[in-house]
Protein backbone atom coordinates (compact mmCIF):
# COMPACT_ATOMS: atom_id res chain seq x y z
CA UNK A 1 0.00 0.00 0.00
CA UNK A 2 1.26 3.48 -0.86
CA UNK A 3 2.39 5.46 2.13
CA UNK A 4 0.20 8.45 2.88
CA UNK A 5 1.26 11.89 3.99
CA UNK A 6 1.60 11.60 7.77
CA UNK A 7 1.68 14.17 10.56
CA UNK A 8 4.86 14.84 12.53
CA UNK A 9 3.31 13.37 15.68
CA UNK A 10 0.26 11.44 16.84
CA UNK A 11 -1.67 12.02 20.06
CA UNK A 12 -3.18 9.35 22.28
CA UNK A 13 -6.42 8.01 20.82
CA UNK A 14 -5.27 8.82 17.28
CA UNK A 15 -1.92 7.06 17.20
CA UNK A 16 -0.73 4.86 14.36
CA UNK A 17 -0.58 1.79 16.58
CA UNK A 18 -4.10 2.30 17.97
CA UNK A 19 -5.46 2.86 14.48
CA UNK A 20 -3.58 -0.15 13.06
CA UNK A 21 -2.16 1.85 10.18
CA UNK A 22 -0.77 -0.38 7.40
CA UNK A 23 2.49 1.57 7.28
CA UNK A 24 4.89 3.19 9.75
CA UNK A 25 4.68 7.02 9.69
CA UNK A 26 7.92 8.99 9.53
CA UNK A 27 7.75 10.08 13.18
CA UNK A 28 8.03 6.41 14.25
CA UNK A 29 11.05 5.62 12.08
CA UNK A 30 14.23 5.24 14.12
CA UNK A 31 17.77 5.94 12.83
CA UNK A 32 19.24 3.05 10.85
CA UNK A 33 22.05 2.55 13.39
CA UNK A 34 19.48 1.75 16.11
CA UNK A 35 17.23 -0.57 14.14
CA UNK A 36 16.62 -4.08 15.48
CA UNK A 37 17.80 -7.35 14.02
CA UNK A 38 14.73 -9.36 13.05
CA UNK A 39 16.55 -12.60 13.91
CA UNK A 40 18.27 -11.64 17.17
CA UNK A 41 20.55 -13.90 19.14
CA UNK A 42 18.98 -15.32 22.30
CA UNK A 43 20.42 -14.11 25.59
CA UNK A 44 22.10 -16.69 27.80
CA UNK A 45 20.51 -15.79 31.12
CA UNK A 46 20.81 -17.03 34.68
CA UNK A 47 17.70 -18.97 35.72
CA UNK A 48 17.32 -18.95 39.49
CA UNK A 49 15.13 -21.40 41.37
CA UNK A 50 13.82 -18.98 43.96
CA UNK A 51 12.17 -21.70 46.03
CA UNK A 52 15.61 -22.90 47.13
CA UNK A 53 15.94 -19.71 49.17
CA UNK A 54 13.90 -21.37 51.93
CA UNK A 55 15.40 -24.86 51.76
CA UNK A 56 18.02 -24.48 54.45
CA UNK A 57 21.15 -22.44 55.07
CA UNK A 58 23.34 -24.11 52.43
CA UNK A 59 20.76 -23.74 49.63
CA UNK A 60 20.00 -20.16 50.65
CA UNK A 61 23.68 -19.28 50.54
CA UNK A 62 23.97 -20.72 47.04
CA UNK A 63 20.92 -18.80 45.78
CA UNK A 64 22.18 -15.53 47.30
CA UNK A 65 25.49 -16.04 45.51
CA UNK A 66 23.71 -16.78 42.20
CA UNK A 67 21.62 -13.61 42.54
CA UNK A 68 24.70 -11.52 43.33
CA UNK A 69 26.57 -12.90 40.31
CA UNK A 70 23.60 -12.21 38.03
CA UNK A 71 23.21 -8.65 39.33
CA UNK A 72 26.90 -7.85 38.85
CA UNK A 73 27.34 -9.53 35.45
CA UNK A 74 24.12 -8.65 33.60
CA UNK A 75 21.84 -6.75 35.95
CA UNK A 76 19.18 -9.23 34.87
CA UNK A 77 18.00 -12.77 35.60
CA UNK A 78 14.96 -15.00 35.37
CA UNK A 79 13.31 -16.70 38.33
CA UNK A 80 11.24 -19.85 38.50
CA UNK A 81 9.52 -21.52 41.45
CA UNK A 82 8.73 -18.02 42.70
CA UNK A 83 5.48 -18.89 44.46
CA UNK A 84 3.01 -17.07 42.20
CA UNK A 85 0.54 -19.59 40.80
CA UNK A 86 -0.01 -19.88 37.06
CA UNK A 87 -3.68 -18.90 37.29
CA UNK A 88 -2.72 -15.48 38.72
CA UNK A 89 -0.13 -14.94 35.98
CA UNK A 90 -2.60 -15.99 33.27
CA UNK A 91 -5.38 -13.88 34.79
CA UNK A 92 -3.25 -10.74 34.77
CA UNK A 93 -2.20 -11.20 31.15
CA UNK A 94 -5.75 -12.02 30.07
CA UNK A 95 -7.28 -8.97 31.72
CA UNK A 96 -4.55 -6.77 30.20
CA UNK A 97 -5.37 -8.07 26.71
CA UNK A 98 -9.07 -7.41 27.42
CA UNK A 99 -8.41 -3.83 28.53
CA UNK A 100 -6.64 -2.90 25.31
CA UNK A 101 -9.50 -4.42 23.27
CA UNK A 102 -11.97 -1.96 24.83
CA UNK A 103 -13.43 0.87 22.72
CA UNK A 104 -11.18 3.91 22.50
CA UNK A 105 -13.56 6.12 24.50
CA UNK A 106 -13.35 3.72 27.46
CA UNK A 107 -9.55 3.77 27.52
CA UNK A 108 -9.40 7.52 26.91
CA UNK A 109 -11.05 8.11 30.30
CA UNK A 110 -7.54 7.61 31.70
CA UNK A 111 -5.63 9.55 29.04
CA UNK A 112 -2.97 11.91 30.33
CA UNK A 113 0.39 13.22 29.16
CA UNK A 114 1.34 14.13 32.74
CA UNK A 115 3.96 11.63 33.94
CA UNK A 116 3.13 12.52 37.55
CA UNK A 117 -0.45 11.19 37.30
CA UNK A 118 -0.95 8.02 39.42
CA UNK A 119 -3.21 6.41 36.77
CA UNK A 120 -2.77 7.22 33.10
CA UNK A 121 -3.29 5.81 29.63
CA UNK A 122 -0.92 6.97 26.91
CA UNK A 123 1.07 6.05 23.84
CA UNK A 124 4.75 6.40 23.05
CA UNK A 125 6.61 8.16 25.90
CA UNK A 126 5.31 11.74 25.96
CA UNK A 127 2.52 12.12 23.44
CA UNK A 128 3.12 14.69 20.74
CA UNK A 129 6.36 15.93 22.34
CA UNK A 130 9.04 13.31 21.65
CA UNK A 131 10.94 13.65 18.38
CA UNK A 132 10.53 9.92 17.76
CA UNK A 133 7.37 8.07 18.73
CA UNK A 134 7.14 4.43 19.70
CA UNK A 135 4.72 1.67 18.71
CA UNK A 136 3.29 1.08 22.17
CA UNK A 137 0.16 1.72 24.21
CA UNK A 138 0.39 1.77 28.01
CA UNK A 139 -1.78 1.85 31.08
CA UNK A 140 0.28 2.82 34.11
CA UNK A 141 -1.02 2.91 37.66
CA UNK A 142 0.22 2.96 41.22
CA UNK A 143 -0.40 -0.26 43.11
CA UNK A 144 0.77 0.15 46.71
CA UNK A 145 -0.92 0.53 49.09
CA UNK A 146 -3.42 -1.41 47.01
CA UNK A 147 -6.49 -0.35 48.99
CA UNK A 148 -5.54 3.29 48.42
CA UNK A 149 -5.16 3.07 44.64
CA UNK A 150 -7.37 0.25 43.34
CA UNK A 151 -10.55 2.36 43.22
CA UNK A 152 -8.80 4.65 40.71
CA UNK A 153 -8.08 1.74 38.35
CA UNK A 154 -10.30 0.89 35.37
CA UNK A 155 -13.67 -0.68 36.15
CA UNK A 156 -13.65 -2.31 32.72
CA UNK A 157 -13.09 -5.03 31.88
CA UNK A 158 -15.14 -6.10 34.94
CA UNK A 159 -12.42 -8.42 36.27
CA UNK A 160 -9.56 -5.93 35.84
CA UNK A 161 -9.30 -4.81 39.45
CA UNK A 162 -9.64 -8.33 40.83
CA UNK A 163 -7.17 -10.01 38.48
CA UNK A 164 -4.58 -7.24 38.39
CA UNK A 165 -4.97 -6.66 42.12
CA UNK A 166 -4.11 -10.30 42.89
CA UNK A 167 -1.12 -10.11 40.58
CA UNK A 168 0.18 -6.85 42.10
CA UNK A 169 -0.17 -8.24 45.62
CA UNK A 170 1.84 -11.36 44.81
CA UNK A 171 4.42 -9.37 42.84
CA UNK A 172 4.98 -7.07 45.78
CA UNK A 173 5.55 -9.97 48.19
CA UNK A 174 8.06 -11.39 45.75
CA UNK A 175 9.80 -8.03 45.29
CA UNK A 176 10.32 -7.65 49.04
CA UNK A 177 11.85 -11.14 49.22
CA UNK A 178 14.07 -10.37 46.25
CA UNK A 179 15.30 -7.11 47.72
CA UNK A 180 16.16 -8.86 50.97
CA UNK A 181 18.15 -11.45 49.02
CA UNK A 182 19.89 -8.74 46.97
CA UNK A 183 20.95 -6.65 49.99
CA UNK A 184 22.19 -9.86 51.62
CA UNK A 185 24.24 -10.58 48.49
CA UNK A 186 25.85 -7.14 48.89
CA UNK A 187 26.87 -8.01 52.43
CA UNK A 188 24.38 -5.55 53.91
CA UNK A 189 22.10 -8.17 55.43
CA UNK A 190 18.53 -9.16 54.48
CA UNK A 191 16.85 -6.45 56.56
CA UNK A 192 18.85 -3.49 55.29
CA UNK A 193 15.96 -1.91 53.33
CA UNK A 194 12.98 -3.81 54.73
CA UNK A 195 11.20 -0.87 56.36
CA UNK A 196 11.80 1.58 53.51
CA UNK A 197 10.73 -0.92 50.86
CA UNK A 198 7.65 -1.85 52.88
CA UNK A 199 6.60 1.82 52.77
CA UNK A 200 7.79 2.24 49.19
CA UNK A 201 6.23 2.55 45.74
CA UNK A 202 4.89 -0.08 43.40
CA UNK A 203 3.99 1.11 39.91
CA UNK A 204 2.38 -1.26 37.42
CA UNK A 205 3.17 -0.58 33.75
CA UNK A 206 0.75 -2.54 31.57
CA UNK A 207 2.39 -2.39 28.14
CA UNK A 208 0.69 -3.32 24.86
CA UNK A 209 2.68 -3.66 21.63
CA UNK A 210 0.25 -4.06 18.70
CA UNK A 211 1.35 -5.70 15.43
CA UNK A 212 3.60 -3.38 13.44
CA UNK A 213 3.65 -3.45 9.62
CA UNK A 214 7.39 -2.61 9.53
CA UNK A 215 8.98 -3.87 12.77
CA UNK A 216 12.47 -3.52 11.31
CA UNK A 217 12.33 0.31 11.31
CA UNK A 218 10.50 1.03 14.56
CA UNK A 219 10.61 0.11 18.25
CA UNK A 220 8.12 -0.45 21.04
CA UNK A 221 10.45 1.25 23.53
CA UNK A 222 13.90 2.81 23.08
CA UNK A 223 16.98 1.65 24.99
CA UNK A 224 16.71 2.67 28.63
CA UNK A 225 17.20 1.48 32.18
CA UNK A 226 14.52 1.60 34.86
CA UNK A 227 14.73 4.12 37.71
CA UNK A 228 13.70 1.44 40.21
CA UNK A 229 15.41 -0.69 42.80
CA UNK A 230 14.12 -3.60 40.76
CA UNK A 231 11.52 -4.37 38.12
CA UNK A 232 9.74 -7.71 37.73
CA UNK A 233 8.37 -8.48 34.27
CA UNK A 234 5.85 -10.97 32.91
CA UNK A 235 5.60 -11.08 29.11
CA UNK A 236 3.07 -12.87 26.92
CA UNK A 237 5.60 -13.53 24.16
CA UNK A 238 9.21 -12.60 23.27
CA UNK A 239 10.04 -8.99 22.44
CA UNK A 240 12.22 -7.85 25.33
CA UNK A 241 15.90 -7.33 24.48
CA UNK A 242 18.79 -6.54 26.82
CA UNK A 243 22.11 -4.94 25.97
CA UNK A 244 25.08 -7.25 26.42
CA UNK A 245 27.71 -4.88 27.79
CA UNK A 246 30.52 -7.33 27.04
CA UNK A 247 30.13 -7.11 23.25
CA UNK A 248 27.65 -4.24 22.82
CA UNK A 249 25.03 -6.41 21.10
CA UNK A 250 21.32 -6.77 21.71
CA UNK A 251 20.10 -10.17 22.93
CA UNK A 252 16.53 -11.46 22.97
CA UNK A 253 15.05 -12.59 26.28
CA UNK A 254 13.30 -15.92 25.55
CA UNK A 255 9.79 -16.62 26.81
CA UNK A 256 9.97 -19.30 29.47
CA UNK A 257 6.76 -20.77 30.86
CA UNK A 258 5.96 -19.44 34.36
CA UNK A 259 9.27 -17.55 34.59
CA UNK A 260 9.53 -13.91 35.60
CA UNK A 261 12.27 -11.53 34.53
CA UNK A 262 14.06 -9.38 37.11
CA UNK A 263 15.76 -6.10 36.13
CA UNK A 264 18.29 -4.28 38.28
CA UNK A 265 17.23 -0.63 38.33
CA UNK A 266 19.10 2.67 38.67
CA UNK A 267 18.45 2.99 42.38
CA UNK A 268 19.94 -0.42 43.07
CA UNK A 269 23.03 0.63 41.11
CA UNK A 270 23.22 3.69 43.38
CA UNK A 271 22.76 1.64 46.55
CA UNK A 272 25.49 -0.82 45.50
CA UNK A 273 27.92 1.96 44.52
CA UNK A 274 28.09 0.52 41.03
CA UNK A 275 28.72 -3.11 41.97
CA UNK A 276 25.37 -3.94 40.39
CA UNK A 277 24.56 -2.17 37.12
CA UNK A 278 21.06 -1.29 35.95
CA UNK A 279 20.26 -3.23 32.79
CA UNK A 280 19.71 -1.36 29.53
CA UNK A 281 16.81 -2.87 27.61
CA UNK A 282 14.34 -2.14 24.81
CA UNK A 283 11.16 -3.56 23.26
CA UNK A 284 11.10 -4.76 19.66
CA UNK A 285 8.03 -5.45 17.56
CA UNK A 286 6.51 -8.07 15.28
CA UNK A 287 4.05 -8.13 12.38
CA UNK A 288 1.83 -10.96 13.48
CA UNK A 289 0.46 -10.52 16.99
CA UNK A 290 -0.09 -8.22 19.94
CA UNK A 291 2.39 -8.59 22.78
CA UNK A 292 1.66 -7.73 26.41
CA UNK A 293 4.33 -6.99 29.00
CA UNK A 294 3.48 -6.41 32.66
CA UNK A 295 6.25 -4.52 34.45
CA UNK A 296 5.99 -4.18 38.21
CA UNK A 297 8.35 -1.39 39.27
CA UNK A 298 9.48 -1.27 42.90
CA UNK A 299 11.24 1.61 44.62
CA UNK A 300 11.42 3.56 47.85
CA UNK A 301 8.72 6.12 48.68
CA UNK A 302 7.96 9.04 46.37
CA UNK A 303 10.31 11.45 48.16
CA UNK A 304 12.55 8.93 49.95
CA UNK A 305 16.10 9.40 48.70
CA UNK A 306 18.09 6.33 47.70
CA UNK A 307 21.72 6.77 48.63
CA UNK A 308 24.83 4.65 48.35
CA UNK A 309 25.31 2.28 51.29
CA UNK A 310 28.09 3.67 53.48
CA UNK A 311 29.29 0.11 54.02
CA UNK A 312 30.21 -0.08 50.33
CA UNK A 313 32.29 3.11 50.28
CA UNK A 314 35.99 3.17 51.13
CA UNK A 315 39.26 4.62 49.89
CA UNK A 316 39.44 2.18 46.97
CA UNK A 317 35.72 2.55 46.20
CA UNK A 318 34.73 6.20 46.70
CA UNK A 319 31.11 7.21 46.54
CA UNK A 320 30.12 7.28 42.88
CA UNK A 321 26.50 8.48 42.90
CA UNK A 322 24.30 11.29 44.13
CA UNK A 323 21.15 10.39 46.03
CA UNK A 324 17.76 10.62 44.32
CA UNK A 325 14.06 9.78 44.68
CA UNK A 326 11.20 8.55 42.51
CA UNK A 327 9.95 12.13 42.22
CA UNK A 328 13.39 13.17 40.97
CA UNK A 329 13.04 10.60 38.19
CA UNK A 330 9.56 11.82 37.24
CA UNK A 331 10.88 15.36 37.02
CA UNK A 332 13.73 14.14 34.81
CA UNK A 333 11.31 12.23 32.57
CA UNK A 334 9.04 15.25 32.14
CA UNK A 335 11.96 17.38 30.90
CA UNK A 336 13.96 14.93 28.80
CA UNK A 337 13.56 12.77 25.70
CA UNK A 338 14.74 9.20 26.38
CA UNK A 339 14.83 8.53 22.64
CA UNK A 340 17.74 10.95 22.40
CA UNK A 341 19.78 8.68 24.66
CA UNK A 342 19.42 10.73 27.82
CA UNK A 343 19.77 8.57 30.90
CA UNK A 344 18.64 9.20 34.47
CA UNK A 345 21.51 7.17 35.96
CA UNK A 346 24.04 9.33 34.11
CA UNK A 347 22.74 12.42 35.94
CA UNK A 348 23.46 10.71 39.27
CA UNK A 349 27.05 9.70 38.60
CA UNK A 350 29.66 11.76 40.43
CA UNK A 351 32.37 12.93 38.07
CA UNK A 352 35.72 12.25 39.71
Amino acid sequence: MEKEESPSSFSTGKSAQEGALPYVPDCYVIPSSNRPDMAPEAAYLPIIDFGRLNEGREQRSMVIKEIGNACSRLGFFQIVNHGICQSILDGALSTAFDFFKLPSEEKMKFMSGDVHRPVRYSTSLKDGIDQIQFWRVILKHYAHPLDHWIDFWPKNPPNYRENMGKYCTEERKLALELMSAITESLGLGPKYLVNKMDEGMQVMAVNCYPPCPQPDISLGLPPHSDYTCLTIVLQSSPGLEILDTEDGSWKMVPKMQSALQVHVGDHLEVLSNGRYKSVVHRAILNRGSTRISLASLHSLGMDEKMETAKELVDEKNPKGYEESSFRDFLNFLSKNDLAEGKSFIDTLKIKN
